[in-house]
């Protein structure tokens, strides 16, 4: 059987980083966004064994070090079907290394295309569950939409959708390590946290000034270089009335929201001539998965 899906990005309209975990790993809180800036997966499953994985961009692996590659593996073993090859290709869209999901939505799209072909009928819960094996952002890109993620990322609570908006992004020429940034963060000393609180207000008021007014990623103040770039890229979105820009994930790219297209469409255009990653987009429901 052969099916085709798009694997939406994500955006983080707050990121705040509650405590670091015995583990190693940090307690998040942030409220995660879908957008419509997307990659696009083909996938098809017949007899045999292994998974193959194609992609339009040379420095992707291809191998079983690809997150899509690694979720074939775990749907698998975690369904214990067997007799079955996986033929995976990925036009990329969404930058890579920017803070922006595209991995984790591969992942994601990867699982329900596979619950969709071998009808396992995972339902939402366990899709997410199983995703939270590969990667800390495939439980929310599982299904999407607007949702506060806790934890790892593995806590998820729905919430009201945000009012739809254009979202403009762009991604600086250069890319951030995530563990690097992790490695940087020292909760006792960061000097901003988001409202989050209040942005979860918002949304149940479809107030999207005030949610605007409340958006902030402490990454930024952690960042080893190109704050530069991303004040600039901030500067430009402002200056054509965004309603609100901060960096998404730990970087680099940033958005902007904005409630009138002429705005975005002047902004997204006022970036273009410096920076080849700068997307139009439009904020997405959830997917509906049950």
């Amino acid at each position: 059987m052969e099916l085709s899906s798009p694997a939406y990005a994500k955006i983080n309209i707050s990121l705040d980083i509650v405590s670091k975990r015995p583990d190693g790993y940090h307690n998040l809180r942030t409220i995660m966004q879908s957008v419509s800036l997307c990659d696009d997966i083909y996938m098809k499953c017949s007899p045999g064994d292994g998974v193959c994985v194609a992609t339009n961009l040379s420095y992707i692996p291809n191998d079983s070090h690809n997150i899509a590659a690694k979720t074939v593996s775990a749907f698998f073993d975690y369904t214990r079907i067997k007799g079955y090859r996986a033929d995976i290709k990925i036009e990329k869209h969404i930058p890579v290394c920017a803070g922006l999901g595209g991995g984790s939505s591969d992942a994601a799209c990867v699982l329900r295309m596979l619950d969709e072909i071998f009808e396992t009928k995972l339902g939402r819960e366990e899709l997410e569950k199983l995703g939270g094996t590969v990667g800390a952002d495939v439980p929310f890109c599982i299904d999407g939409g607007t949702k506060l993620a806790e934890g790892t990322g593995d806590i998820l609570t729905d919430l009201e959708l945000i009012p739809d908006s254009y979202i403009v992004i762009c991604k600086p020429k250069y890319s951030c390590s995530t563990p690097e940034n992790f490695s940087r963060v020292k909760c006792e000393k960061l000097r901003a946290r988001p409202d989050t609180d209040g942005i979860i207000k918002a949304l149940a008021e479809g107030n999207i000034g005030a949610i605007a007014r409340r958006m902030y990623n402490v990454f930024e103040d952690v960042l080893a270089h190109g704050k530069d770039d991303i004040d600039m890229i901030k500067g430009v979105l402002h200056d054509n009335n965004a309603l609100g820009a901060i960096m998404t994930g730990s970087g680099p790219a940033v958005f902007g929201l904005f409630d009138d297209c002429d705005n975005a469409k002047r902004a997204h255009n006022a970036l273009l001539g410096d920076y080849k990653d700068c997307f139009l987009a439009t904020t997405l429901p959830s997917f509906g998965v049950c």
